[in-house]
């Protein structure tokens, strides 16, 4: 993606931008030239790296919008703007929603929707008074577009989020765009907790239509594309990066030839 798209000057943050997914993100963004800030809660063992350079991390819990704030401010007065957001952090443990409370669902909520917005809305302040404006992209999951036992409350809080963003695209247009990246299932260091091992990742990779899972680096292609200028009329879109979606299941349980 840096061959056909130059991101040099501009300035980039990347929440959870520390590993797996987020890691890929940063990676090219890092190789299409722009200047990556990433932040989580505990420090990485080593920096992410990419083309030569490295990202800079900064710890952050998103989850506290008073260290929300602090933490753009702290961008914009170091590095003069902020042409990028992806708001990556995120995640959910397994569980039936019968076994867990409220509380413990909400927290999952809190994180998936209320962190980004949080993000989204410190990230705004500082582009809208910039020139060029910016571009926020959501990290979003086919969990909110389809039923997700196990995963209810970050399947509704994805669903949230990819509305949100519609709306962010229209009230902050057209300084901001805003858009969401809906993700399938994702190889990461942490795919053998879901999948098992080789042999599982491989089974799971062949229910997709493309035969196999996502690369941290086709996320991040995606990324480089949304925050950039080929981008520049693409606002309140959802782009699905899942590798065909997933096949119906009727179809393997007819009886007849498909």
């Amino acid at each position: 993606m840096a061959a056909i798209i130059d991101l040099s000057g501009k300035v980039a943050v990347v929440t959870g931008g520390t590993r797996g997914v987020g890691a890929g993100i940063t990676r090219a963004l890092l190789e299409a030239g722009a200047q990556v800030v990433t932040c989580a809660r505990r420090t990485p063992d080593k920096p992410v790296e990419a083309a030569g350079r490295t990202a800079r991390f900064l710890p952050l819990d998103v989850r506290d919008p008073k260290a929300v704030g602090g933490f753009f401010e702290q961008v914009r007065s170091e590095y003069g703007r902020l042409d990028t957001l992806v708001n990556n952090a995120g995640g959910t443990p397994f569980r039936m929603l019968g076994e867990g409370g409220a509380e413990q669902h909400a927290r999952i909520v809190e994180l998936n929707l209320v962190a980004p917005l949080t993000a989204s809305l410190a990230a705004y302040e500082v582009m809208r008074r910039q020139s060029g404006g910016g571009s926020i992209v959501m990290i979003g999951s086919v969990s909110g577009t389809r039923p997700s036992p196990g995963t209810a409350a970050y399947g509704a809080a994805k669903a949230g989020l990819e509305n949100a963003a519609r709306s962010m695209a229209v009230e902050w247009a057209p300084q901001v765009r805003v858009n969401t990246l809906v993700l399938g299932m994702v190889r990461t260091e942490l795919s053998h907790l879901h999948y098992g091992d080789e042999d599982g990742i491989a089974a799971v990779g062949r229910t997709v239509p493309l035969g196999r899972l996502a690369e941290p680096a086709d996320i991040g292609d995606a990324c480089v594309f949304l925050a950039s200028d080929r981008a520049a009329y693409i606002s309140g879109a959802a782009l699905h990066v899942h590798g065909g979606g997933e096949r119906p299941a009727f179809l393997d349980a007819a009886t007849v030839n498909n």
